[in-house]
Parts: C-alpha cells; structure tokens; sequence
C-alpha cells in the first residue's frame, strides 16, 4: 500500500508488463543477425566489399534491436537518452569526416 493511502489499482495506473516473448524473439534474432555476419565473413570465396556491405547491415540492425528491446528505447520517457544517443552519433560522424578530409588533403 502507499504511503498515501492508494495503490496504483486503486489510482487507475498500472504498469505493463512486457512478458517474455518479446524478448526471446529479439534475441533469437540477434543471434539469427550474428550467424549471418559471421557465415559472411567464414564463407571467403564473397567479394569483400559486398561483406563489408553485409556486416554493416547487419551491424546496424543489431543496434536497433539492442537499443529498441534490450535498453527500451521504444518506451515512452526515452526521448533524452535518444537524444544523446544521436548527439553522440553526429559528432563522431563529424569527426570521422574531419578526419577524412584531413588525411586526404
């Protein structure tokens, strides 16, 4: 009971909860995304540019479903951490590119 005298019941809000099929599905996924990037590269006889296509793709999903089901930042009251997620992100794309420019001129 809360301090106040009403439980969450009583007030109207409950939490939702999940359950676990969410989550065995990610993982199933991410260890499908996984085996994928590694046949890639184990497989030799691809061409390596279309690997290092595969690897970043697959890469990049995995980060989604990292971020979406495992850190849940598909709930709501995320926005600032998303934020600082792709503040983070610019920046070090900036850099990168900084970088590129630097080394090639």
């Amino acid at each position: 009971m809360a301090a106040n005298g009403s439980s969450p019941e009583q007030s109207g809000r409950r939490h939702k909860v999940e359950g676990p099929k969410k989550h065995i599905v990610a993982f199933v996924f991410s260890i499908l995304l996984t085996f994928i990037a590694f046949a890639t590269v184990i497989g030799g006889e691809i061409n390596k540019d279309f690997i290092y296509i595969i690897l970043l793709g697959t890469a990049v999903l995995q980060v989604f479903v990292q971020m979406a089901f495992w850190m849940h930042m598909k709930d709501r009251g995320h926005r600032f951490a998303i934020i600082g997620i792709l503040s983070g992100v610019f920046i070090v794309f900036t850099c990168v590119i900084m970088a590129e420019y630097w080394v090639w001129w």
